[in-house]
């Protein structure tokens, strides 16, 4: 046939220039396994996160390299004036004579065809690749030992069904190439085995909160005071429980008209507040201004003799209080080792019933281990020698129940210890509150007016009111039978 021999004619031509061959054998090759590789993606097969950047990173780019090849080496390449010339005289030839033009009309549609497909399959990678780069997946487990830390206490978190970029990217523009920039340096420091141990928090790095959090919850909705129940075990033989029942005055912003008030009284549009750290962690406070509509600003300064007092104020960025200065580890909890046990205690996860398995918990899972894999080895082994020493019968008679137990304490050490980052307890801390740091204290008692002398309160009812604390049968709890149970 006559088509057969202009694709035979265009073979010959595409093989004459070694940079259309290379182009053509990386086309041949890639288009099939990238086509079915995305088939296996996209219905969930393989959820390997190496496949998706084998995929998306490596070889979509080639295939958009090998067509490029392909074209470059066809029309500009050696053989490129041949064809050029060819083309054109073969158009003209079969334009002019009568009964060609079905045979030039599938040729064209041929052309048409391959250009689309490829278009179609460039597209489709394209936007895979962005997709892949964007996901959860792509940021905790790529770089497994760096993002390790984080991606695991992310898996854990009340936010873990929120994509990290909703909250490291977002959809601005500018953030997003900033967080694409940053995330550049971060593969070359992987890559060149100089990103820090532990991971910094990207305190600087952070979209603020008017933009993140604030998409789901709005201050101006936070309003009354709401119960907060906090079990404990103590370290005793019968790993007593005692609970502690806090009012929380969450208070709210400016809501219908009513005066800002409670704990989220920080966030008001009416009465905003800014502040000046002297660190990088923002943990050493030394101004706060109250800055209100029609009003003079209030300043308050850092006190003397109280850490920090000699940073000079003025000094540092003023930033406007939001969520994140509180709130600063929304997702990525690490949890003390106390309350990691309590919580696994509280759910069962270890038995209570295991006499002073907390405070034999405590003591294996505090110890300093090489790597989680020799931890995971010596916690066990710890806790089955002190058992078999002092309660042979009960873990013999109980081997399901101690076995759980255990595992549940390496889950604790697991979930929060990750020594080859130097990330262990302690480590990260969190500002919500001031259980596990200064948390509120970085202001409230160390601030003074200038003027009048007024400190910020550091009362502890202007935030809760505590109702029980460490009881075993708080009375509060039977009163509310019911509602807090």
């Amino acid at each position: 046939m006559f088509s057969l021999n202009v694709y035979k004619r265009i073979i010959n031509l595409v093989s004459r220039s070694k940079v259309s061959v290379i182009g053509a054998l990386l086309v041949s090759i890639l288009l099939p396994v990238l086509l079915i590789s995305i088939g296996f993606d996209s219905l969930g097969l393989i959820e390997n996160p190496y496949f998706g950047f084998l995929l998306y990173v490596v070889m979509a780019p080639l295939l958009v390299l090998g067509i490029l090849l392909l074209i470059f080496g066809t029309f500009f390449s050696r053989g490129g004036e041949e064809i050029g010339t060819y083309t054109v005289e073969y158009l003209k030839e079969q334009l002019s004579r009568p009964g060609r033009y079905t045979r030039i009309r599938r040729l064209l549609y041929f052309t048409v065809a391959i250009t689309l497909v490829l278009v179609f399959v460039v597209g489709l990678a394209s936007y895979s690749s962005f997709r892949y780069t964007s996901s959860s997946q792509f940021c905790g487990q790529f770089c497994h030992n760096v993002m390790q830390p984080q991606y695991t206490a992310y898996r854990n978190s009340p936010h873990s069904r929120v994509s990290c970029v909703e909250c490291h990217l977002g959809k601005d523009a500018d953030w997003a190439e900033r967080s694409r920039f940053t995330g550049l340096k971060q593969l070359w420091a992987v890559a060149t085995d100089s990103y820090p141990r532990p991971i910094l928090p990207p305190i600087t790095a952070l979209r603020p909160g008017r933009k993140t959090c604030e998409q789901c919850h709005l201050p101006e909705k936070f309003h009354g005071s709401r119960l907060y129940t906090r079990e404990r075990f103590l370290a005793d033989e019968k790993n007593t429980r005692v609970r502690t029942v806090i009012l929380m005055k969450v208070g709210s912003g400016d809501i219908e008209g009513r005066v800002a008030h409670g704990i989220h009284w920080h966030v008001s549009e009416s009465q905003q507040v800014y502040y000046r750290a002297a660190d990088h962690d923002r943990e050493i406070i030394t101004e706060v201004r109250q800055v209100e509509k029609g009003r003079k600003d209030v300043v308050y300064t850092r006190i003397p003799g109280i850490d920090g007092g000699t940073a000079e104020t003025g000094k540092g960025e003023l930033r406007k209080m939001d969520c994140i200065d509180c709130h600063n580890r929304p997702t990525h909890i690490f949890l003390p080792a106390d309350e990691a046990l309590d919580r696994k205690l509280a759910a069962n996860t270890i038995s209570p019933y295991l006499p002073y398995i907390k405070r034999q918990a405590l003591e294996v899972i505090k110890k300093e281990y090489p790597s989680r894999e020799v931890a995971r080895v010596e916690i066990s082994r710890g806790l089955q020698n002190w058992y078999r020493d002092n309660y042979p019968d009960l873990i013999d008679n109980n081997p399901n129940l101690f076995e759980r137990s255990v595992q549940g304490v390496i889950d604790a050490y697991m979930d929060n210890v990750f020594p080859a980052m130097r990330v262990t307890w302690g480590t990260y801390r969190n500002n919500l509150g001031h259980s596990k740091g200064a948390g509120c204290f970085r202001c409230h008692g160390k601030l003074r007016e200038a003027a009048t002398g007024r400190v910020i309160s550091d009362d502890c009812n202007l935030c809760h009111v505590i109702l029980a604390e460490n009881e075993k049968q708080p009375e509060i709890i039977k009163s509310l039978k019911g509602v807090i149970e």
